[in-house]
């Protein structure tokens, strides 16, 4: 069957008779982007808070970001990670460079869950453990590892017993913590801000703890920031506590939406795995460094503003006074906006009105824009939420 690409009943019967049906669907097809904003097939423009769960990290069609890509397609696009190549020789110079301090080694992938996945197996492999403990309302993938550290049953349940054997807690509970972690404890592992529950982020003084605990029991500490990276105002967000994990995972926003997952370690775990213990035969691939390289360098000038930005917005939402907001969360920007009410016909009109946002469960609605909002894009938000809110 061939169609015109603007073609929105094609589009649909093309992917509704094909296309496992594991999606909810909307009922725009989006066809083209330019910056902060999108475009359907009928070309009516929406402003863009949700950059494709986040990944859209310099927003769309960047032009520097394109060139770079092109120029990669020209030398050399795919090259095992058993041979050396300047573009993930570049790469891996530019995230190690911002990691954290005492992080030194990296494995790449091809998406946030491998990353999870291999964190997981970097975990066990370094200590010889099978016990982890991650928190409530966590979420860390759908592969059978990520599963079995993601807490909510309407994911685990249809898949259990999954392994590894996992003890969930509270967030920010210290005495549960504290009984948690044992002897055979391998990790634990923790959003610093929980993303798909609805925008949680942990308390300083409970990543202390992790840290600490962690340490004098010989686990590992796996800060899973596949969403929050570089968009709090650092590049990540559990600095803001003032420490650092054993290993960090990061995916989504890294290469600005080209596939790739990265998984940071300390030197001892990085450089003591056994040889041939976990691989990727796309990963590090030198079209996915070169995307990756230019978009942290992009970035690097755009964090302090980019927190500035995120508290304004929080607080001229709250300013608006709506009788239907029960809560503001976030840092910088990765926001969620709790309602009193379910959010699906929020999502809808802000839709309508050519705003796209996110759901975080039931109640909630995220904003994971672009990372090149300006004053414009926040005033287009607050103008479309007032008119829906009210």
């Amino acid at each position: 069957m061939s169609a015109t690409l603007h073609d929105l009943a094609w589009m649909q019967a093309a992917e509704n008779e094909h296309q496992a049906t594991l999606y909810a669907k909307r009922d725009i097809a989006l066809v083209r982007g330019e910056g902060a904003y999108l475009f359907d097939s009928d070309g009516k423009r929406y402003l863009d808070a949700m950059s494709n769960y986040g990944v859209a990290s310099l927003g769309h069609a960047d032009p520097g970001f394109a060139a770079a890509l092109t120029n990669q397609l020209g030398l050399l696009t795919t090259c095992h990670q058993s041979f050396y190549n300047d573009a993930r020789a570049e790469f891996l110079d530019a995230i190690i460079g911002i990691a954290p301090a005492g992080i030194t080694r990296a494995f790449l992938s091809n998406s946030g869950a491998e990353a999870i996945e291999a964190a997981i197996k970097f975990a066990i492999a370094t200590t010889g453990r099978r016990k982890f403990v991650a928190l409530k309302r966590a979420y860390h993938g759908r592969t059978l590892g990520a599963l079995a550290v993601t807490h909510d049953p309407k994911y685990r349940g249809p898949f259990e017993p999954l392994f590894p054997e996992v003890t969930h807690i509270g967030a920010n509970d210290l005495d549960a913590l504290d009984a948690a972690i044992g002897d055979d404890t391998t990790a634990v592992i923790l959003e610093p801000i929980q993303g798909e529950a609805g925008i949680f982020p942990l308390q300083d003084d409970f990543l202390q703890a992790v840290r600490r605990l962690t340490t004098e029991r010989g686990a590992i500490f796996i800060a899973d920031e596949i969403q929050s990276a570089f968009r709090t105002g650092a590049p990540w967000a559990i600095s803001h506590a003032g420490v650092s994990p054993d290993i960090i995972v990061t995916a989504k926003a890294v290469a600005n939406g080209f596939p790739i997952g990265v998984t940071l370690s300390t030197e001892a775990i990085g450089a003591g795995l056994p040889g041939g213990a976990h691989g990727s035969t796309f990963g590090g691939n030198p079209l996915a460094c070169a995307a990756g390289t230019y978009t942290l360098k992009a970035l690097d000038s755009r964090y302090a503003s980019n927190a500035e930005l995120g508290a304004e917005i929080v607080e001229r939402i709250l300013a608006l006074n709506s009788p239907k907001i029960r809560a503001v969360r976030g840092r910088g920007l990765m926001m969620g906006v709790e309602l009193k009410e379910r959010v699906t016909p929020t999502l809808r009109a802000l839709q309508d009105r050519g705003i796209l946002v996110l759901p975080a469960g039931a109640l909630v609605f995220r904003l994971l824009p672009p990372l090149i909002w300006e004053r414009e894009q926040a005033d287009e938000l607050i103008d479309g939420l007032a008119a829906v809110l009210a």
